[in-house]
């Protein structure tokens, strides 16, 4: 059968971006969550073309970076007709203004590229509800700044018009509809909760890791599952859970949990802590890194530290170095061992090392059940 011109949809067009950094925010970790905005950046749908960088000075309260770095900011995108200008950490209401008025672009931080990207992935219906969420609280305290453009300077009677009607009206609206989907949270969190007390006798392990560690393909080497995969960020966001079945038929379950990343959100984790409570609930936690990434000691640190903030009390936990097909040094392996003590090196990939992972997790299942029973 012939294709008919008509019949062939397009690829949407990638939005060009010029990415911005202020070295004073990251210090040491700047190049890495530059690359990594980036990353973020490609995996919304928008093309990268420059990136520019305030290396010296302080965060300018209006326009974030200094008057200098502004005027080049403004020639860059008019030079590379760029659509959007994406900073690198958090803008106020104000600095947003600020800035598409000098830059007469759109301008987003960091954490509203990666909600975007969420709304984006989000499949299921309770992944919609957490990211629409943590969007409309990401976005209430920044309505104020939206309606700046109805203001007055004078005060007293003659300045309460409709911007201060409008803005209040607004902020009703969005804490009513953050009320509402709090309430459809619930709803579905009890839902999961009658799930869970059918697998509280089973042994229960979640992964979790940065984002790209390989928890999917790790996840669906040990279920023989076909959980969605992709080389690209948050490919995952729904906690997935199957059962891995020993050759003695015994049941362990497996949940596949979203990835975390430097400068997560706060509502973003605060909206996904019912998925996330699979993780709270685990028998054992196996924290899956990417091994062959130089960075992997402060990736395992921004996950430590998501951790923290959900986890009441610690859980076991086995480090899994996975992506040791990728290593450019064979000794290196050696080294990621005796950085955790205890943890595997494998390749999720290719199976190497997941013979011995399987045993270990069995081994450690065992020991769950005799302390059960005793």
């Amino acid at each position: 059968m012939k294709t008919r011109i008509h019949d062939i949809v397009p690829p949407p067009r990638r939005e060009r971006a010029v990415l911005v950094g202020h070295v004073g925010r990251d210090g040491r970790d700047f190049d890495r969550s530059m690359e990594e905005l980036a990353r973020l950046a490609d995996t919304a749908g928008a093309r990268s073309q420059a990136t520019l960088v305030q290396r010296r000075g302080t965060i300018h309260p209006a326009t974030f970076i200094g008057k200098g770095k502004l005027e080049e900011l403004r020639v860059l995108v008019q030079d590379l007709k760029a659509q959007l200008a994406i900073f690198n950490d958090d803008l106020s209401p104000p600095q947003v203004r600020n800035l598409e008025k000098a830059l007469d672009v759109r301008v987003i931080d960091r954490s509203e590229l990666i909600l975007d990207i969420f709304a984006s992935r989000a499949r299921t219906r309770e992944s919609r509800l957490q990211v629409e969420l943590a969007q409309l609280e990401y976005t209430l305290p920044r309505l104020t700044g939206m309606w700046t453009h109805l203001e007055r300077q004078a005060g007293g009677i003659g300045t309460r018009g409709p911007g201060e009607t409008q803005l209040e009206v607004d902020r009703r609206r969005v804490r009513e509809k953050i009320a509402r989907l709090k309430r459809d949270l619930e709803g579905v969190s009890r839902e999961r909760e009658t799930q869970r007390d059918r697998r509280r006798r089973e042994f229960r392990v979640a992964l979790v890791g940065y984002t790209n560690a390989g928890k999917s393909t790790l996840f669906n080497a040990l279920t023989r599952s076909k959980v969605f995969v992709e080389d690209r960020l948050f490919a995952t966001l729904d906690a997935t859970t199957r059962q891995m079945v020993s050759p003695e038929r015994r049941v362990a379950l497996l949940t596949d949990t979203v990835g975390f990343i430097r400068k997560l959100p706060h509502h973003l984790v605060a909206s996904f802590r019912s998925t996330l409570t699979e993780v709270v609930e685990a028998d054992l936690l196996l924290h899956v890194v990417d091994g062959a990434d130089p960075d992997h000691r402060r990736q395992m640190i921004a996950v430590d530290g998501v951790l923290e903030e959900l986890l009441t009390t610690a859980r076991p936990t086995l480090v899994v170095y996975n992506k040791c097909d990728q290593l450019v040094d064979p000794l290196t392996a050696d080294g990621l061992r005796l950085e955790s003590a205890g943890s595997r090196v494998i390749s999720a990939r290719t199976g190497e090392g997941l013979p011995e992972l399987r045993a270990e997790l069995w081994r450690l299942a065992a020991e769950h059940v005799e302390r059960r029973a005793s």
